[in-house]
């Protein structure tokens, strides 16, 4: 069977299998949206945000992208402001993993052949190059680990500079969170939490 047809059975028995289950679901997703959290995670097809949340239709607002980046360019910003200011989300979860293509492509020395990749991830190698002598002194996969820890942490860095996160923070109506997903274990780790009125940070020692 081809794949395309198979997605499209495989809808229309999620359709079925959800409206049997709760026959009003369908109508109260149609009439509008307010999910409590906004998900900024990778693309990576082996980190479905809301398969590893046990979240349903409704529940998180995604934003996915190579290596979970927070960037300034008009889609992420446009993300931005559409979860704080209009849907007033209360937490942003900003989550990495382990064994990310697009932390490892950014710590090989050459480029990965795409001008559009390479822009990109030009600031995760920038941490590489902040980290140099850390990472120097990791294995290959404990490098993707603590580079995917780091980036995290300047994601969640660079939320802080967000004129409406910042705001809403201030008001005391969103936290912010840095996670790492295990695909070993299947697991989410929080590594840092900041709210208004302090810094909640967790030891992030790198897991395997």
């Amino acid at each position: 069977m081809h794949s395309i047809d198979r997605i499209l059975l495989e809808n229309a028995a999620w359709a079925s299998e959800h409206h049997e289950a709760d026959p009003e679901l369908f109508a109260r997703l149609s009439s509008g949206q307010a999910p409590r959290v906004l998900w900024i995670g990778c693309s990576d097809s082996r980190v479905p945000a809301e398969s590893i949340c046990n979240a349903g239709p409704g529940d998180i607002f995604v934003f996915r992208n190579i290596a979970n980046l927070v960037s300034d360019q008009r889609d992420a910003q446009a993300v931005l402001d559409y979860a704080v200011m209009v849907l007033k989300v209360e937490h942003i979860i900003v989550c990495g993993h382990h064994s990310c293509g697009g932390i490892r492509t950014a710590l090989q020395p050459h480029s990965s052949g795409s001008d559009c990749i390479d822009a990109h991830l030009a600031s995760v190698k920038t941490l590489v190059k902040q980290h140099a002598d850390e990472l120097a002194t990791l294995d290959e996969q404990a490098q993707v680990i603590r580079l995917s820890e780091l980036s995290v942490q300047a994601q969640i860095d660079h939320l802080l500079e967000h004129p409406l996160v910042r705001q809403a923070m201030d008001q005391g109506t969103l936290t912010l969170h840095g996670m790492m997903y295990s695909l070993h274990t299947g697991r989410l780790r929080e590594l840092v939490r900041k709210t208004s009125e302090a810094v909640k940070a967790v030891p992030a020692a790198s897991s395997h």
